[in-house]
């Protein structure tokens, strides 16, 4: 078994490990992630189950993964297992052409529960996380829909994902104020190249009581070790299929792979090992989501937490990717170094 770390998930009782796989490429053939292998059941089971014997015990899906397929053969390859993992999914987006059948609504909220539990064969959700955000539904609205499902049984922890920091934070106060289930972790894009969440998101979370789930660890492949820092266009990962669509700055790029692939010669460690330990680095309830087409990938992940990244390695990537302070937040910083300086002299 490899060193699985595992923390509660923000301001809850519950306890996940730190990496959770992510089945966003499970599909029985729909072919829906330009440059991504499908896995379909026999391929996905198996991994799922070496996942659980490796320690993971949390999972990750969602709806809108190939029509709800990616739900159904999660449910199918956890089996008699399902009482050993922490299922997440997640609701919002599109379902169909009927008007009504997206977003946050009372309505398409209370579909899309019990469709994901028909789908993955459970009575009920671990956690449930809200995909996107909804600004022509009352909020309200939403959170009293939450809270029944979480009354009836059918959901037991609530989450978002992708949501501005004002809004989550918004919402986890009326949650507060009316002794409603609050929303306790954040789904959001973060990785050594793409780290705009640290600028209000990180505090937010850390104010509010929730944790993050890091989404797209390896920056759409771009850490994964493919990639020549010299030559980002070339190989056969996802960027140069798919096309890059976190629009990650070359310079950064560049300076990002050749630190990632000295540190990881210098650990005897592959490149996705140390992408994702430097996320797990950051932050002690952070978790990962990782995911995987073949047992390798998986294998490579699942090393993270036990690599032990030293300071001069988290130094190198984050100096690679630190993003610059926008405003007010270099106002704030200013304003408290003066303080400092002059209480201090």
């Amino acid at each position: 078994m490899t060193d699985m770390t595992y923390t509660k998930l923000g301001n809850s009782g519950l306890i996940v490990s730190r990496m959770c796989f992510g089945t966003m490429t499970f599909n029985l053939g729909s072919k829906w992630i330009p440059g991504v292998a499908n896995v379909g059941q026999d391929a996905a089971t198996e991994m799922v189950l070496h996942a659980l014997d490796q320690g993971v015990n949390f999972f990750d899906t969602a709806d809108g993964y190939s029509n709800g397929e990616s739900e159904q053969i999660l449910g199918k390859a956890l089996g008699k297992r399902r009482n050993e993992a922490v299922i997440c999914t997640k609701l919002g987006f599109r379902q169909t052409d009927q008007i009504n059948d997206t977003g946050l609504s009372r309505g398409h909220i209370q579909k899309q529960i019990d469709g994901s539990l028909t789908r993955m064969g459970t009575d009920h959700i671990d956690l449930l996380v809200l995909h996107k955000t909804d600004f022509t539904t009352p909020i309200e609205e939403t959170l009293a829909a939450l809270q029944q499902a979480v009354d009836h049984g059918k959901v037991r922890y609530l989450g978002v994902s992708n949501w501005p920091a004002w809004q989550a934070a918004r919402a986890i106060q009326y949650q507060r104020d009316n002794r409603m289930t609050p929303f306790v972790t954040g789904q959001y894009l973060y990785n050594a190249v793409a780290r705009d969440i640290e600028q209000d998101v990180l505090p937010m979370l850390a104010e509010m009581g929730g944790s993050l789930m890091a989404w797209s660890p390896l920056a759409g492949g771009l850490l994964s070790g493919k990639y020549d820092p010299d030559n980002l266009d070339g190989g056969d990962g996802r960027l140069s299929v798919g096309g890059d669509f976190l629009d990650v700055d070359k310079t950064v790029a560049r300076t990002a792979i050749s630190a990632l692939n000295s540190i990881a010669k210098a650990h005897d460690a592959h490149p996705a090992t140390v992408a994702l330990a430097w996320v797990l680095a950051q932050k002690r309830d952070h978790t990962v989501l990782f995911g995987a087409s073949k047992r390798s990938h998986m294998d490579a992940a699942l090393a993270a937490p036990g690599l032990t990244l030293m300071a001069e390695d988290l130094d190198a990537l984050n100096n690679a990717g630190m993003p610059g302070k926008r405003y007010p937040h270099w106002f704030d910083a200013m304003m408290t170094d003066e303080i400092l300086t002059k209480s201090l002299a």
